[in-house]
């Protein structure tokens, strides 16, 4: 068993988050946190890690348990660089290569004469012990993991020597995320590790849990994640923990089979209590109207009434809870085309983010735009609306188009009024109705006196969605509009824009939003728009497709090459490197490679230098040479050189590489 919480209550003030938390977590179980926003999630988590203590009950976490969460990322210093931070989990490993550089430095200034063998004996077990520690933590395929890691969450090698503390936030998180996926913790805990991360890294991250051999437990709102990863659920809702053996899909089925049954023996139960309630009166009036007044029915009644109020009482199941109730309806319709792109560029600095795109959609129509970080998605709907001008080309609104836009923004923190005063100002509507309209979106009561400033993700989210919904445009433009909220505001909005009208285009990595609202994908890849009819499922589809074609067209080509290539049981660390790769758009890193028969020679002489590599150190341990100053001295400088020789090809094929992705 990796943890056991029993009847867990912690309060924040005098509010009760958790009341009755009682769950257990098996060793190598993979586990999705769920619940409305404000139930306790993160809470748990920060009890899981030690951070809080619990008010009430208890947690029990493995004794030996190796604990790693993504909300600790601790204070690195101003000069430490993002290697040196995705170092940090083999900071063992570097000590002992530490030492075993100046143990060889020393050894080769040794000649084996007089009384120097016993020192060199010494040192070389020293040296033994050393390479044992560094090896079995993994020290040789350090930098290989490393470049892994970091390729599949999305962390550029360009990146590698700059400040860590000159990252943005998001950067940090993602770097953050990587160290502890490097640390490989007997217990990983994730709080929305999907922010910040593209879809090919999102795809990266769920390959990587599915084969993770420790427990997992994630909180996430990113649906097409959690079936993908986890297959047990517990869900906080009411202060109370409910567990799930199965994936989130399933869950959804068995929770509602749950409340029905609970439903159903609340029901039953309270028949029961209401004919017992019954019989207790009617055994008072009859001993009352007996004459003489009867004893043996108020024994009879007051028994009754103490199995009455010993008895367990079942609470009502909430079967429907109150959520957005998101209603839009555009004032008029627009002209037949809605969006017209035609040979659109833009470039930021000395990089093309998209050159030559043309498209028009239609009045009705619903599109999503796609593509990882750092492609121009904002950028290209900022053109839509007039905010940034293209570098060539020209990006307009259609006749009689009312766009609606919901920016990926935070809370202004100059703004000083309430959420009823903003709403007011903003939609010029008397009190009465504004709050009428923000209790749609959850606004209840005190909510409306918050300050906008203070407001968190989801509540800014949701403040910014009724606005646009009254304001009924015909277009709307949403640039991550799940971002911040809970799933079942997520499923809100996707049945509104369901049955929403007009016209639609969304940037999101959320895959399950995608599937429920989008006619068409529009993906920026390569500084390029690929449109593929349907949703992300018909996306990737088309992409498996086209990356099989590619596939096979370059294997035609370069087929006999490919079978001089050393085959082996144990992964180099260039390969290690080029499996990191995030795959490309429709393609594998081999099949668009600018040289594939570089890629290949460069694989293939970085595999023989990792053998050489290998057989000195192996040779270094052997008795015979140990004894032999000169000998030792030569294993040395082969060594040394053996080691440059490695990290020059290491270069060149990175480089390469990163040629490609540009």
């Amino acid at each position: 068993m990796m943890i056991q919480g029993q009847s867990i209550q912690k309060y924040y003030g005098a509010e009760l988050v958790l009341q009755e938390v009682t769950f257990e977590v098996k060793e190598g179980e993979r586990v999705g946190l769920v619940g409305r926003n404000g139930t306790g999630k993160t809470t748990l988590l920060r009890l899981l890690t030690g951070e809080e203590a619990p008010d009430q009950g208890q947690i029990m976490v493995r004794r030996d348990a190796v604990i790693a969460s993504l909300a600790q990322i601790p204070d690195y210093g101003l000069e430490e660089t993002v290697l040196g931070v995705l170092r940090s989990p083999y900071k063992r490993q570097l000590e002992a290569l530490q030492e075993m550089r100046r143990l060889e430095a020393e050894m080769g200034n040794l000649n084996g004469a007089g009384g120097e063998e016993q020192q060199l004996n010494s040192l070389l077990q020293q040296y033994g012990r050393l390479q044992e520690v560094f090896e079995q933590g993994g020290g040789y395929g350090m930098d290989s993991e490393i470049d892994r890691v970091a390729a599949g969450i999305g962390i550029p090698r360009s990146y590698f020597d700059r400040p860590f503390s000159s990252l943005s936030g998001g950067e940090k998180t993602k770097v953050g995320l990587a160290v502890i996926l490097l640390q490989r913790p007997d217990l990983l805990l994730l709080d929305e590790p999907t922010n910040h991360l593209d879809m090919t890294a999102i795809e990266w991250l769920e390959e990587f849990l599915r084969d993770y051999a420790g427990t997992v437990i994630v909180v996430s709102h990113d649906r097409y994640f959690l079936d993908a990863v986890v297959r047990k659920i517990i869900e906080l809702e009411d202060g109370e923990a409910f567990t799930y053996h199965c994936s989130y899909s399933r869950y959804k089925e068995e929770k509602e089979a749950r409340l029905l049954q609970q439903f159903a023996d609340y029901q039953e139960q309270q028949k029961k209590i209401k004919k017992m309630q019954e019989t207790i009166k009617q055994l008072i009036e009859w001993g009352n109207r007996s004459n003489p007044p009867n004893p043996g029915f108020h024994r009879r009644a007051a028994s009754m009434q103490k199995a009455l109020d010993r008895m367990v009482k079942l609470k009502r199941p909430i079967l429907e809870r109150k959520r957005m109730e998101l209603q839009l309806d555009p004032s008029d319709r627009s002209g037949k085309d809605a969006i017209i792109l035609r040979d659109l560029s833009h470039s930021v600095a000395d990089r093309q983010l998209y050159q030559g795109i043309s498209r028009t959609l239609r009045y009705g129509e619903r599109a999503v735009l796609i593509g990882g970080n750092g492609t121009g998605k904002s950028t290209l709907m900022k053109s839509v609306l007039g905010q940034i001008q293209p570098d060539a080309g020209e990006a307009k609104l259609g006749a009689r188009v009312e766009p609606g836009y919901l920016a990926q923004e935070s809370a202004p923190a100059e703004e000083n009024g309430s959420v009823l005063d903003y709403f007011r100002r903003e939609l010029g509507m008397e009190t009465g109705e504004a709050r009428g309209q923000l209790a749609r979106f959850l606004f209840y009561g005190s909510d409306v006196f918050k300050k906008v400033r203070s407001l968190s993700g989801g509540e800014w989210t949701r403040l910014r969605l009724a606005m646009l919904m009254y304001r009924k445009p015909n277009l709307l433009l949403l640039d991550e509009p799940t971002n911040h909220l809970d799933i079942e505001s997520r499923e809100a909005l996707e049945e509104t824009l369901e049955e929403y009208p007009g016209t639609l285009l969304a940037i999101s990595h959320d895959r399950y939003f995608i599937n429920k609202v989008a006619g068409q994908v529009w993906s920026l890849e390569d500084g390029s728009m690929t449109v593929t009819p349907g949703d992300y499922d018909d996306y990737r589809a088309e992409r498996a497709r086209r990356g099989t074609a590619a596939a096979e067209a370059a294997e035609t080509g370069g087929s006999a090459r490919a079978q001089q290539s050393p085959g082996g049981g144990t992964q180099s660390r260039a390969a290690g490197a080029k499996d990191a790769l995030p795959p490309h758009s429709g393609a594998g890193a081999r099949g668009k490679a600018a040289n594939p028969a570089a890629v290949q020679r460069l694989e293939r002489e970085i595999a023989a230098a990792e053998a050489e590599l290998a057989a000195v150190d192996a040779a270094m341990l052997e008795p015979q040479n140990a004894r032999d100053a000169g000998r030792l001295s030569e294993l040395l400088a082969e060594r040394e050189s053996s080691s440059g020789r490695l990290d020059q090809l290491l270069e060149q094929y990175f480089s390469l590489l990163e040629e490609e992705e540009k």
